[in-house]
């Protein structure tokens, strides 16, 4: 069968995205694309940014390809599932430039694994996947009937029917993702990367997947949400055919890099540089110690609060006092150039408090930024606090809300966010 595996050009203006908006390898696609030729089927893998294609040339290079189906995600990587831009106006700007020219059109990505039937009828996709998409595409491309696929959506006339879900991929087994040279080239951004001078060329790859932890805030309940561990042995041969490629800094995806003593050993040979997102109260000073020695340049740590209070109110599960997190925040910050705690808004936090906390880390060199406000995805658990199980009108509810409770956003966004609506009704435009 032949496949188009899709990563549309993406907009972001009124948007309440604060995601990087630079180029990512698209994970997602990759790992599909991955397991769809090694079952021999043809696969076209197209990325608006690393294509450099607006949505009618990425519609053109589609139609030209003939597809039997066209697999588009509706989040700008994998990276960012847990906080994908709400709105569908980027999707489905390709979807209607395509037009019925790629075959049967199949949805991946967080809103279609959290609300299948809206998804769809928002893009008019043919199909959705619920979860982790990779095996489910090889069971479709297989011939599988779609009704009898778990995590399945598929239009009945004028209504949705889901099959089960959200899925899992096993992950552990997955292949070697290669990934075009000219996608290489184009991949100069080195994500979450400061203070330090990028040098060469950056790539995103994934070691694990998964979290074992249900922080109250984080998006990964339809998916993403076992924790599992790649085979270490393919990973770091992924790893080399990107050091080939020209890489000097890679970035893990994961959504939480736990310590793991062999990769970062195997990393210290390879004498690359690497960014990762993780909770600093798992890591002893040894592993610390490590991890700058690997090659890590930047870590993203995961605080949320300063006092035990707002972390338990979180749902944080931390074991380990505040003033034993400041500690490991700044033995990180001796060993590696770039350490980050980010904070989130919990009334837990007077705010006289964390002003010394923050002056306090950042003395030492650490940077803590300015407490966000929450957005109550509707893969949270925030959001079945307030709402109970998401409906059609999830994205919708939790935009409004967000917009409401809060009068300033994170750092990063310049101007208020529009109403959901305002942008989804930008589709023709």
């Amino acid at each position: 069968m032949k496949i188009a595996l899709v990563n549309p050009p993406w907009r972001f203006e009124g948007s309440i995205y604060f995601g990087c908006k630079a180029e990512h390898l698209p994970i997602e696609l990759g790992a599909a694309r991955a397991l769809l030729l090694r079952e021999g089927h043809e696969v076209l893998m197209l990325d608006g940014a690393l294509d450099d294609l607006d949505a009618e040339g990425a519609a053109d290079r589609v139609a030209a390809f003939a597809p039997d189906l066209t697999v588009l995600t509706t989040a700008p990587t994998y990276l960012f599932w847990r906080c994908a831009p709400p709105e569908l106006r980027s999707p489905r700007a390709f979807l209607d430039t395509l037009g019925g020219r790629g075959g049967r059109t199949v949805a991946v990505g967080p809103h279609v694994s959290v609300t299948p039937q809206t998804t769809l009828r928002k893009l008019g996709c043919d199909l959705g996947i619920r979860g982790e998409c990779e095996e489910a595409l090889v069971e479709l491309a297989g011939g599988q009937e779609v009704g009898t696929i778990s995590g399945m959506a598929w239009r009945e006339g004028e209504d949705v029917r889901v099959l089960g879900g959200p899925r899992a991929t096993t992950f552990t087994d997955l292949p070697v993702l290669e990934w075009p040279d000219h996608w290489i080239q184009r991949h100069g951004h080195h994500h979450h990367r400061y203070g330090t001078e990028p040098v060469g060329l950056g790539a995103e790859v994934e070691a694990s997947r998964g979290c074992p932890y249900s922080c109250s805030f984080c998006a990964k309940i339809d998916f993403r949400d076992k924790y599992r561990r790649r085979d270490l042995p393919v990973l770091l041969e992924e790893i080399d055919r990107l050091i080939g490629q020209g890489v000097r800094y890679l970035y893990f995806i994961d959504e939480i890099f736990l310590p793991w003593r062999q990769l970062l050993e195997a990393l210290v040979e390879r004498g690359i540089e690497f960014g990762v997102q993780t909770r600093i109260d798992l890591w002893k000073p040894q592993m610390i110690e490590l991890l700058g020695r690997a090659g890590c340049v930047s870590i993203e740590a995961g605080v949320e609060s300063i006092t035990e209070e707002g972390r338990a109110a979180l749902d944080k599960d931390c074991r380990v006092t505040t003033d034993t997190l400041t500690e490991r925040l700044l033995l990180a910050r001796e060993h590696v150039p770039f350490v980050q705690a980010n904070l989130i808004e919990v009334s837990a936090d007077e705010q006289a408090d964390l002003e010394r906390w923050r002056d306090e880390v950042r003395s030492h060199g650490v940077w803590a930024n300015d407490p966000v406000p929450l957005y109550p995805y509707p893969s949270s658990p925030d959001y079945r606090k307030l709402w109970g199980a998401p409906d059609e009108k999830a994205w919708e509810r939790a935009h409004a809300h967000y917009l409401s409770e809060f009068d300033r956003f994170s750092d990063i966004q310049d101007a208020r966010p529009l109403p959901l609506e305002t942008i989804e009704a930008s589709f023709a435009q």
